[in-house]
Order: structure tokens, then C-alpha cells, then sequence
């Protein structure tokens, strides 16, 4: 299926595009061993004019043929290119931005690009129990490698302390894979685990 870029974008969600709609699939907890657990998601990013994208993924267990047996989670967040913050900015709160975008053409988003040729972005996520992420990372075409920079943790939540993703659009498909720790470890990112995996499709 082709990539369908709305006419409506601010210029600085471009590079983010691809991931915009609706998209369904299967996936396996931990490293997708024999006896891992199936689960199905509901993935969606959305925009409302904003130069940012809001996600919302929704996780039900199944058994091995796909039934869905039980609700598994839901993550909500929002994605966006990472720089400084302007005046013109909407935020904190409800205060309200500039009606004309910081960023106002393609030219100037490609000025933004790094050294690798990707942009930088910020993600950050909210799950239930109390835990909420704070990701750095970067997309490159259709690719995005993301690491947590905080988590936070409420006074009663499990222990969870780094995370990485990887997103990939591959044939069509969104791939993607989430390693997580869960405590021992003393730098970010140390201790990671395989935490779960899936294949989407687009949902029409």
C-alpha cells in the first residue's frame, strides 16, 4: 500500500508522516520463544495541526490462532522532531502558540537534519501503573531507534527502569520491537530483555 502524505501537515511532522493512520497486528511477548505469549495491537497516530503526533496503542492477549482472550495494556504518548522550545511554541498547559508554525517550509525542517542524516526526535509515553517514558532517539526514513532518557515511576509501581525501541516500515508493514529493564541495573539501558515484538498493517 502506498504512503498517503495528508495536505494538511505542518511542515515539521513531514519526516513523521509515514507512521500517520491506523494499524493492526500480531506480535509475541519477550523474544517470540515457543511458549511466548500472543498478543493482538491497535496502534494509531494521529494529528491535529500541532507540529507533533499523538499515538495510542492498545494490547489484547490471544491465544495461538488469534482470538483475543483478554485486554494486555494501553500506551498513549506524542512524537515530534526534537529542538528547543520557542515563544512562539503553544505550552506549557493551555497557553496558546503562534497561529503560524515555528517551523514554515521544507527547507527549513532539512536544516534540522543531523549528522546522520536522520532528525532527532522526543517521544514520550504513559502507561498504566503509574509509569510514564521519556525517549531520545532519531528517524531516518522509514526507520526509528529510540532510547529512553527517563522514566518515572510512581511511588507504588513496579520497578522498570530503560527501555529501546525500534520501528521500522518494511514492505508495507510496521515492525516493531520494545526491549525494557526491569531493575539491577545501574546506567541507562543497562540489562535490557527482549519485551515484546509485532508485525502491523495498515487498517483502511
Amino acid at each position: 500500500m502506498p504512503i498517503e502524505i495528508p495536505t494538511d501537515l505542518t511542515p515539521e511532522i513531514v519526516p513523521l508522516s509515514w507512521l500517520i493512520g491506523e494499524w493492526e497486528g500480531r506480535g509475541r511477548l519477550g523474544a517470540g520463544e515457543e511458549d511466548s505469549e500472543h498478543f493482538v495491537q491497535h496502534v494509531s497516530f494521529t494529528h491535529n495541526g500541532l507540529p507533533y503526533l499523538q499515538y495510542r496503542a492498545e494490547s489484547w492477549l490471544t491465544d495461538d490462532a488469534g482470538t483475543r482472550l483478554r485486554p494486555l495494556t494501553v500506551e498513549t504518548g506524542f512524537w515530534a522532531l526534537e529542538r528547543t522550545q520557542r515563544e512562539e511554541d503553544a505550552g506549557p498547559g493551555l497557553i496558546p502558540g503562534d497561529i503560524v508554525p515555528v517551523l514554515k517550509s521544507a527547507d527549513e525542517v532539512e536544516a534540522m537534519r543531523n549528522k546522520d542524516g536522520g532528525f532527532d526526535i522526543s517521544v514520550s509515553m504513559a502507561h498504566p501503573g503509574g509509569i510514564s517514558e521519556l525517549y531520545y532517539g532519531q528517524i531516518k526514513g522509514p526507520q526509528i531507534h529510540i532510547s529512553t532518557d527517563m522514566v518515572m515511576r510512581g511511588s507504588h509501581s513496579k520497578e522498570y527502569t530503560a527501555a529501546t525501541r525500534i520501528f521500522g516500515l518494511v514492505d508495507g508493514q510496521l515492525l516493531w520491537r520494545w526491549d525494557v529493564a526491569t531493575g539491577g541495573g545501574t546506567t541507562p539501558g543497562g540489562g535490557l530483555e527482549a519485551h515484546g515484538a509485532a508485525m502491523l498493517g495498515r487498517v483502511s
